[in-house]
């Protein structure tokens, strides 16, 4: 065959190659090999971002002014508040955003890189930490989630997800009627700020949460951030973040399961003043059952909340309760005692009219008549009906009068008007004991509902 036949038949074979790549037709010739660009992507990607060709320990333009790194952070949920243990857990989107040349490689269409955390390990990236943090991951399902893309001209976006466990100083002063103001705070650990100047990417803005976030004894009120200077005696100042969120405490569930128990205690003890002051164990176990529930409740509050050295707004109403409840228990008290020595006078007023009860009415001027029972009442109807009789002209065929003993006292009219105006001031309280009761009936409600008035007025 010719030479000029097969020169001709070689052109037309590279044009027909030329072609089909062109229009990209797999398959048209079985005879070319098909190459696998992703067999080499791991090579081009190297030598684009020239890896290898830099230390990246190095911070970018080292030696240099600070490097600006710009973060905006994404609150994904806000999962619990201790008020034990005084912190909160929060899961958060955060992103970083600064310029390293090193990392920059030619594009015509401008298009970024994007990689997962493999390369993270290789470039250098900043050193941000959550400070006062207790715990914190990065999460790993089902591969970490850590995203890195570089743009052509050096700009690098490094984001990932993490779940940070934080303190947060609360102030219970005014629990549970308080709101409290939580902070997560970021800040490079080893870079001061001649080195990295960490600032918010987009002011307030960089800041955005999920509508859908919602606690079950909080309401958020608000997020903000803030950013100032913090400083180490040991190293020197640092650029700090601070994350803000304000909690507003519901104050429902506190009412349902400590205020109204408490409330309902106070008015349950108020039921003595209305029993008979001789059902000594209906008041007494009523008291008791009263002083111990208070008593359950206080310590079941506590049980729930840190031990702190000052006094809480639910310590207040929860002891002034108590006092209420126990002060009805020493009411009855009081009650019980004056009844018993009212109890002793009578029967002494008793044994001395049975001591006199031969009539005598030597040398006075004036007689009276009064009529003592077994128990120490006097009758006035009886003493009457029985008026001018000595003992032995007293009627014995009514048997309801057996037990009636008739005495006759001689008194001058103007010394037993003085006697009993004595006696009615000197013992008009333990000769009523009932009074008593009836007074704490205002009182105690009273003294109660001004009580409510002014907390209510003051906490709230």
């Amino acid at each position: 065959m010719p030479y000029y036949i097969k020169f001709l038949s070689l052109i037309f074979c590279l044009i027909l190659i030329g072609e089909c790549r062109k229009h990209k037709i797999p398959g048209s010739l079985p005879f070319l090999t098909i190459v696998d660009n992703t067999k080499s992507h791991k090579v081009k990607t190297d030598h684009l971002l020239r890896v290898d060709d830099h230390d990246f320990t190095m911070r970018p333009a080292f030696a240099g002014p600070a490097v600006p790194v710009g973060v905006d952070v994404q609150v994904e949920s806000l999962d619990s508040i201790s008020e034990v243990d005084m912190d909160f857990t929060m899961t958060l989107y955060l992103r970083h955003y600064w310029k390293d040349e090193r990392l920059s490689f030619p594009s015509t269409t401008n298009k970024s890189m994007t990689f997962d955390g493999r390369l993270v390990k290789k470039i250098w990236v900043p050193d941000v930490f959550f400070v006062h943090s207790k715990r914190s991951f990065i999460h790993d399902t089902t591969t970490e989630n850590i995203m890195l893309r570089v743009f052509p001209d050096g700009h690098v976006l490094y984001s990932l997800r993490v779940t940070v466990t934080a303190a947060c100083n609360m102030d219970f002063s005014r629990f549970p009627l308080d709101s409290q103001t939580c902070t997560l705070e970021l800040e490079s650990y080893a870079y001061t700020d001649e080195d990295l100047m960490l600032y918010w990417k987009s002011g307030d803005e960089s800041l955005s949460t999920d509508d859908r976030i919602s606690l079950s004894q909080f309401l958020i009120q608000k997020f903000h951030t803030t950013s100032r200077l913090a400083f180490y005696s040991s190293t020197g100042w640092y650029n700090r973040l601070y994350i803000n969120f304000t909690l507003r405490r519901h104050i429902f569930f506190f009412l349902l399961q400590t205020y109204f128990p408490a409330t309902l205690m106070v008015m349950l003890s108020w039921v003595s003043f209305w029993i008979d002051r001789r059902a000594v164990p209906a008041r007494v176990s009523l008291g008791i059952t009263t002083v111990l529930t208070m008593s359950t409740i206080i310590t079941g509050v506590n049980a729930s909340m840190p031990r702190v050295s000052y006094i809480k707004a639910v310590d207040i109403y929860l002891w002034v309760s108590f006092v209420f409840v126990f002060l009805s228990v020493l009411e009855y008290a009081a009650v019980n005692y004056l009844t018993t020595v009212r109890d002793g006078k009578d029967r002494k007023l008793r044994e001395k009219a049975r001591e006199q009860s031969l009539p005598c009415t030597c040398g006075m001027s004036h007689t009276g008549t009064v009529m003592v029972d077994g128990d120490g009442t006097y009758s006035e109807a009886d003493t009457n009906s029985l008026a001018g009789y000595t003992r032995a002209d007293a009627p014995e065929d009514t048997p309801e009068k057996q037990e009636h003993m008739v005495v006759h006292l001689s008194l001058d009219n103007e010394s037993t008007g003085t006697k009993k105006k004595a006696r009615f001031r000197s013992f008009s309280l333990m000769q009523n004991t009932h009074a008593i009761d009836t007074y704490s009936r205002m009182i105690f409600p009273g003294s109660y509902i001004i009580f409510n008035l002014i907390y209510w007025s003051a906490y709230c």
